[in-house]
């Protein structure tokens, strides 16, 4: 039998602190490029990004920095960044012994002592839905889904065991939370309507989503001002800020600019690069959404179901069943992976991925940049195997 191919990570993006986004050449890219990986046959399986660095983890347990901040080390199951703090799950001192949590400052290189570290007290392994392939990190959520680290203080938060996590994403002011029922729930700041409740008010405890109740999630993601998530029949649903487009609602900020796409005109086709102002079939304007406060089901083009969603502060990506990748919102730094820096409020595919016959299996939103992992396709179109 022959061996199977492992894939490979691509960025895009912002890049302006020389973080590992491909070529890294200037301060953006604005096609996909692949990731310049820690060093030669490395085998990177999680991909964290923050505004001005990256943290990389491979199979064997290394984590590597870019951009502002550098640095190595090993012994590594997970990491997460933010600016605030790098957290790294690593392996116990002594072999048998527990798994440690530690925060470093960005800015330390892993040198010295870190913050502050704490010892788990499980050893709980959570289950690899993807076989063994790379995917979204764990981290912020803590094995065992007992609790949570957070860039602020306290940086170690218990969660209620009622809630039995399975996932759980930090945006810029909120938290999303997947329980093992495939109920979503949502607290912190509510202004821009990113906790789904119907209000802007915020919420100081984990609340569940009562328009959600009844349809069963599969993937959560948080963005600065925005959340997403996907139903376990790959439906899509957002709510929260739409100021760029990143809902895929009409918004006045592009109309303004001339950018925005028609909702009556239809899907336009993949190659097709015209500019419509929105508006309906009587001339009338069309309605613009700056918040959206709840829920709302969102449809892919020629019906794609989704299998996958990240979101960066302004800009959303998703992954669907067949492998490709759709993306929507703010563009200014080439996150969206189109060749231009086009902010659009509609979801468009990225076509790298098509012509270069290549099958997406994972996406990883930093702040204004975009990683993705992808496997090539079989002669046939079919993908290669899970690895």
């Amino acid at each position: 039998m022959a061996e199977e191919r492992r894939g490979s990570w691509f960025g895009f993006g912002f890049c302006g602190f020389g973080q590992a986004l491909g070529s890294g050449r200037g301060r953006q890219v604005h096609s996909p490029e692949p990731l310049e990986t820690p060093g030669p046959g490395a085998d990177v399986c999680r991909v964290s990004a923050s505004w001005s660095y990256t943290a990389i983890v491979t199979r064997g347990g290394q984590v590597q920095l870019s951009g502002a901040a550098g640095g190595a080390a090993g012994g590594c199951r997970d990491a997460w960044a933010s600016e605030a703090l790098l957290v790294v799950l690593r392996a116990g001192p002594a072999v048998g012994s527990r798994p440690e949590l530690q925060a470093w400052a960005p800015g330390s290189a892993l040198r010295g002592e870190p913050l502050w570290t704490h010892t788990l007290v499980s050893e709980a392994e959570r289950e690899d839905a993807a076989g063994g392939e790379p995917q979204a990190r764990a981290l912020p959520l803590l094995p065992g889904a007992r609790a949570y680290v957070s860039p602020r203080p306290p940086f170690y938060r218990p969660l209620a065991p009622e809630l039995r996590a399975r996932r759980l994403e930090l945006g810029g002011e909120h938290a999303l939370l997947l329980d093992e029922a495939g109920q979503v729930f949502s607290w912190g700041q509510g202004r821009h309507g990113q906790l789904g409740h119907g209000t802007l008010e915020a919420a100081p405890e984990p609340r569940l989503l009562e328009a959600l109740q009844g349809l069963p999630m599969a993937e959560v993601a948080a963005g600065g001002w925005h959340s997403v998530c996907v139903s376990e029949t790959g439906d899509i649903y957002v709510w929260g800020w739409n100021e760029s487009g990143q809902l895929a609602l009409p918004t006045r900020s592009l109309a303004e600019d001339g950018k925005t796409i028609s909702r009556e005109a239809g899907w336009p086709s993949e190659g097709d690069s015209d500019v419509r102002t929105v508006g309906s079939e009587d001339g009338a304007p069309a309605p613009f959404i700056a918040i959206q406060p709840f829920p709302a089901l969102l449809d892919l083009p020629w019906g794609a179901e989704a299998a996958q969603a990240s979101c960066g502060s302004r800009h959303t990506a998703v992954v669907t069943r067949t492998g490709e990748l759709y993306t929507w919102g703010w563009g200014k730094y080439g996150q969206l992976g189109h060749q231009d820096t086009t902010s659009l409020d509609r979801p468009r595919r990225v076509e790298y991925f098509v012509d270069k016959r290549l099958r997406v299996r994972a996406v990883s939103c930093g702040l204004w940049n975009t990683y993705v992992y992808a496997v090539e396709k079989e002669e046939n179109g079919q993908p290669q195997p899970r690895a």
